[in-house]
């Protein structure tokens, strides 16, 4: 990723995509999570057990020092153990989990991160006050969470415009009249600003679809080119 001065187009540095992508996905959902999550939630599991999944470990940990608990599951059961004994953090239990629907139902934070193109995290697994953070479905034909959990939880994105038309997550449920647009009730502008509220009770399921987006890309790029800058 080249990085340019704005004011006159100069370059100022050559980041590797791969960082960026890394700490954008992990930084958005770990953001929403504040925003919408419990508080003091303590049991955290992680859908998927690729590179996102290793940053979302950090990422959420870092944000919330409840957490003590951590579960992750893959298709492969073998891929979710090795990442979770390569996974090393004080303080915290992490494992692989063999049943996925227990798992969820005994989790206060869910985060998908998996290419599936159809719905592996069900509605009828999650209890109440849960919060569900959406990021693997990042085309139009993928989706992560099935109709019961899009239509049933308090919907939020980080970015209507780069999700609503855009995405799979969003667009198939709409097309087929399961929810509208307007079943978004915010974006991670409407959070911060204050316009919209975040979780309004302790038992309401809140759903985060984290969609990316290249303005997200720049960023993470340029916090990236600031510390490297302060480092100096």
């Amino acid at each position: 990723m080249f990085v340019f001065e704005p004011a006159r187009g100069a370059l100022t540095a050559i980041i590797e995509s791969r960082l960026v992508t890394e700490v954008k996905t992990a930084a958005d959902s770990a953001l929403g999570a504040t925003l919408l999550a419990r508080p003091g939630s303590e049991t955290l599991l992680i859908i998927g057990a690729g590179a996102v999944a290793r940053s979302l470990i950090r990422a959420y940990a870092a944000v919330f020092p409840s957490i003590r608990y951590i579960r992750i599951w893959a298709r492969r059961f073998d891929q979710a153990e090795a990442l979770a004994q390569e996974a090393r953090l004080e303080g915290v239990q992490i494992t692989a989990a063999s049943d996925l629907a227990a798992a969820a139902r005994d989790a206060d934070i869910i985060s998908s991160a998996t290419m599936a193109h159809e719905p592996v995290l069900h509605g009828a697994w999650i209890r109440p006050g849960t919060h569900v953070d959406l990021i693997g479905a990042f085309k139009a034909d993928m989706r992560e969470a099935d109709d019961a959990l899009i239509s049933g939880g308090s919907l939020f994105v980080d970015s209507r415009e780069t999700t609503i038309s855009h995405i799979g997550e969003l667009m198939i449920p709409i097309a087929a009249g399961v929810i509208t647009p307007k079943s978004v009730k915010g974006d991670l502008y409407d959070l911060i600003g204050g316009t919209v509220a975040g979780r309004v009770s302790d038992d309401e399921i809140t759903v985060f679809k984290n969609g990316g987006g290249a303005h997200l890309d720049l960023m993470i790029a340029d916090y990236i080119v600031g510390a490297m800058k302060a480092s100096v």
